[in-house]
């Protein structure tokens, strides 16, 4: 048996199930790296299909309290296969496609860099 139809047969069971617990990993040290907001602890939970970020509201603008808040949403989507990044509309309390990314060191380029501050709020 030749390796390439071993990772033919067994591609789908060995395809990485979202969330799994080293690309959470992965997301909450990438966001470290984030260019707004730096003195405050975000955190990375499981999502359905894929990884939510929260944070503190240190600016006061979506929250007045200071609460912590939604700031993006990771899902990876088997067809085609890609991450979807989305920000959160914190007035109309939805969620919203932001981009569409390959490989996740770009996504967290997106995310961290913000310079609109969509997410980042």
């Amino acid at each position: 048996m030749s390796i390439a139809s071993f990772w033919k047969d067994n591609a789908a069971t060995m395809a990485p199930r979202h969330p799994n617990e080293l690309d959470l990993r992965r997301i909450a040290r990438a966001i470290q790296g984030r260019e707004r907001y730096r003195y405050v602890k975000p955190h990375v939970i499981a999502a359905e299909a894929g990884y939510l970020v929260r944070s503190p509201c240190c600016s006061r603008n979506v929250d007045p309290a200071g609460g912590e808040i939604d700031i993006a949403l990771l899902r990876w989507s088997d067809s085609p296969p890609e991450w979807l990044l989305f920000r959160r509309d914190h007035a109309a309390q939805r969620w919203i496609i932001d981009s569409r990314f390959a490989r996740l060191p770009a996504l967290f380029e997106r995310l961290n860099n913000d310079p609109d501050r969509i997410f980042w709020q």
